[in-house]
């Protein structure tokens, strides 16, 4: 019996990447680990910001927080889940990219989109001196309207602008601001 997914070369399925570890929390180490695992069991090249989005909400109770309650988490999740099904296969063979800044990112194994927001997710947690957290790369991933996390969102009825005010007044909570 054939498996369902051909085998990708191992170059593939690693998926390495380089961001500094060092500027990532425990958590959100735990996330991009999540996002690659999915994308490598998807058969997908790169992890874009829909994967990235996927593994905050399974593993980020602030992340959750932000979207108000279980029946939107879940919604959402249930849209992620039929990537499988539906947004993936409009995405296959395709790069998740905007065009608006320039592809070359450090994130190797990531698509540019997700490259660039693992990047300034790390560095808005720089600003406040501290190590970037979910809240962080959730704040980055809906930061381009041409994400894939974007129009996950926008399918579940939820808008960006809604969820950047979320993580703006969680990551003011976490530090004592209002």
């Amino acid at each position: 019996m054939h498996p369902r997914i051909p085998r990708q070369p191992a170059r593939d399925l690693e998926l390495r990447h380089r961001v500094d570890d060092d500027r990532m929390g425990t958590e959100l180490a735990a996330v991009v680990a999540g996002a690659r695992r999915r994308a490598v069991r998807d058969g997908d090249r790169q992890i874009d910001t829909a994967h990235l989005l996927h593994s905050l909400l399974e593993s980020d109770p602030d992340v959750r927080a932000v979207f108000g309650g279980p029946a939107r988490v879940a919604r959402l999740l249930g849209y992620l889940v039929q990537r499988s099904i539906g947004y993936g296969l409009r995405w296959q063979g395709s790069v998740e990219d905007s065009g608006s800044v320039p592809a070359v990112t450090d994130a190797e194994g990531f698509s540019p989109l997700a490259g660039r927001a693992l990047e300034a997710a790390c560095a808005r947690a720089a600003e406040r001196g501290e190590r970037a957290r979910g809240v962080d790369l959730l704040a980055a991933l809906v930061a381009d309207p041409d994400a894939r996390a974007v129009e996950v969102l926008a399918a579940a009825g939820i808008e960006a602008r809604d969820v950047v005010d979320g993580t703006l007044w969680r990551a003011g909570e976490a530090d004592g601001g209002g």
